[in-house]
C-alpha cells in the first residue's frame, strides 16, 4: 500500500482536521531560538486553511514527564505560528480538557487552534497500549480526519502518531511527503559520487547508519566527537578527548569493511585541541596522530577538526553529486570550535546535486552559523527519524499511514 496523502481524504471544506506537527523548537528564556520546525509546518497548514478546513494542530515540546510544566508550554510557538500564518491562532490552555474543547468549538472554516503540549498528558508516551489508545480517543473526538505531518516523531509509537491514525481517516502531510522523497533519493537512487558526512558526539549513535550506508556510498567523512574512537582504532592516542572504548573493535570492523567495498573513509589529519572545555580555553592545532604532543599533553581535548581537514572535507563535498550530513564537526556552540562545522555547511551549499542537512544538531548548527535554509537542497526536521529510515528500520508513524519501505 502506498503512503496516503491529503488528497485521499476528499474535500476538507467545513471539516475539522486534526494535524499532528513537530513543533519541538528550542527555547531560551521563553523565546524561540530556531523556528525552523514551525516554518516547515506552514505548507500543510496553509493548504488545509485555504481549503476551508477547521484546523486543530498539536505537538509535543521537550520532555515534561506527563504533567503540565510552564517551561515546556507551546504558548510561544502559538504566537510565532500566528505571525508566520498572518492570522490568529487560538491557543488552548490544555490538551484535551475544557480549554481545548472551547478552542475547538470556537473554530470557523479556515480557522486554526493549537492545543497545549501533548506530553502534558502521560497517555501520549505511555508504554501501555491501552493508555495510549484512551488518550488518542480523546484527541479523535475533536476532529473528522487526521493529517500527520510531524516527521520528527514518526519513529515513535506514540498516541498522537500511531493510535490516533488508526482511529480516524488519516494521511501524511506535505512535509512528510517531502522528507520521504529526499530519503528515497538517498537510499535507492543516489546520484554519484555519493558522500556521507557524520559527526556528533558518539560513534555508537551512528553505527547502524554506517552499516546500512557503507555499501551505497563512495566516501564517508568522519568528524565530531566520534572521530576519536576511529583514531584510537587506528592506534593513535587521543588525550582526554571523547572516546568510546567499547566501540573500538566495531570501528575496526567498519574500517575493514569499507576497504573491502572500496569506500574511502576520510578521517581528520589535524585537530583543534583545547586545554579545557570552554570558549576561553587555550587552543593548539596538531596532527591527528599527535594529539598528546600539544602543551596540554594527556589532558588535551579535541573539540574540532583542523583547517587542513576542513579544506579536505569541503573539497570532497563540493565534488559530490549527493551529500548527506548528520552531526557537527566540533563544539560549534563555542566560537573557537565552530570552524569545521561552518566549512562543511559552506561546502554543502555548493553541491551541484542534492545536499541534505540531516536534522537535529546539524540543522541547529547551520542556522546558528548564519546560513539560510534555502541555501541547502534540504534540511530535515527529524534527525532521529532520518537516521532510522536510513538504517532501514520500520517507522510506525509511517506504516500506519500506508507506507512500506
Amino acid at each position: 500500500m502506498a503512503l496516503r496523502t491529503i488528497e485521499s481524504l476528499g474535500s476538507l471544506t467545513g471539516k475539522t482536521v486534526l494535524v499532528r506537527l513537530d513543533l519541538n523548537v528550542p527555547l531560551k528564556d521563553g523565546q524561540i531560538t530556531d523556528d525552523g520546525r514551525v516554518r516547515a509546518a506552514l505548507p500543510t497548514l496553509n493548504a488545509l486553511l485555504n481549503a476551508g478546513a477547521k484546523v486543530v494542530a498539536f505537538s509535543h515540546l521537550g520532555r515534561p514527564d506527563g504533567a503540565p510544566d510552564a517551561k515546556y508550554s507551546l504558548a510561544p510557538v502559538a504566537q510565532r505560528l500566528s505571525e508566520l500564518l498572518g492570522k490568529p491562532v487560538c491557543f488552548a490552555s490544555d490538551t484535551v480538557g475544557s480549554g481545548a474543547q472551547d478552542a475547538v468549538a470556537s473554530l470557523e472554516d479556515g480557522g486554526i487552534a493549537l492545543l497545549e503540549n501533548l506530553r502534558f498528558n502521560a497517555g501520549e508516551t505511555a508504554k501501555d497500549d491501552a493508555e495510549r489508545v484512551r488518550f488518542a480517543e480523546k484527541l479523535a473526538a475533536f476532529g473528522d480526519v487526521l493529517v500527520s505531518d510531524g516527521f520528527g516523531v514518526v519513529h515513535r509509537k506514540q498516541a498522537s502518531v500511531y493510535e490516533l491514525a488508526e482511529l480516524v481517516p488519516s494521511a501524511a502531510g506535505l512535509l512528510i511527503q517531502q522528507e520521504l522523497e529526499v530519503l528515497e533519493r538517498l537510499t535507492t537512487r543516489p546520484e554519484k559520487p555519493y558522500t556521507v558526512v557524520l559527526g556528533g558526539s558518539k560513534v555508537s549513535d551512528k553505527l547502524a547508519v554506517i552499516d546500512s550506508l557503507l555499501p551505497k556510498v563512495d566516501t564517508l567523512l568522519v568528524g565530531g566527537g566520534m572521530l576519536f574512537t576511529f583514531l584510537k582504532a587506528l592506534g593513535h592516542e587521543v588525550g582526554a578527548s571523547l572516546l568510546e572504548e567499547d566501540q573500538i573493535d566495531i570501528v575496526k570492523g567498519y574500517l575493514a569493511k569499507a576497504d573491502e567495498l572500496g569506500v574511502e573513509i576520510v578521517l581528520p589529519t589535524d585537530i583543534v585541541v583545547a586545554s579545557k572545555f570552554g570558549a576561553d580555553a587555550e587552543v593548539a592545532i596538531t596532527a591527528a596522530d599527535a594529539i598528546e604532543s600539544t602543551p596540554f599533553g594527556k589532558a588535551g581535548l579535541g573539540l574540532d577538526i583542523g583547517p587542513a581537514t576542513s579544506a579536505r572535507f569541503a573539497e570532497v563535498i563540493s565534488a559530490s553529486k549527493t551529500v548527506f550530513w548528520n552531526g557537527p564537526m566540533g563544539v560549534f556552540e563555542l566560537a573557537p570550535f565552530a570552524a569545521g562545522t561552518k566549512a562543511v555547511a559552506q561546502a554543502l551549499t555548493t553541491v551541484d546535486g542534492l545536499g541534505v542537512v540531516g536534522g537535529g544538531d546539524s540543522a541547529a548548527a547551520v542556522r546558528a552559523l548564519g546560513f539560510r535554509d534555502e541555501q541547502f537542497g534540504h534540511i530535515s526536521t527529524g534527525g532521529g527519524a532520518s537516521l532510522e529510515f536510513l538504517e532501514g528500520k520500520k517507522l510506525p508513524g509511517l506504516e500506519v499511514l500506508g507506507w512500506q519501505q
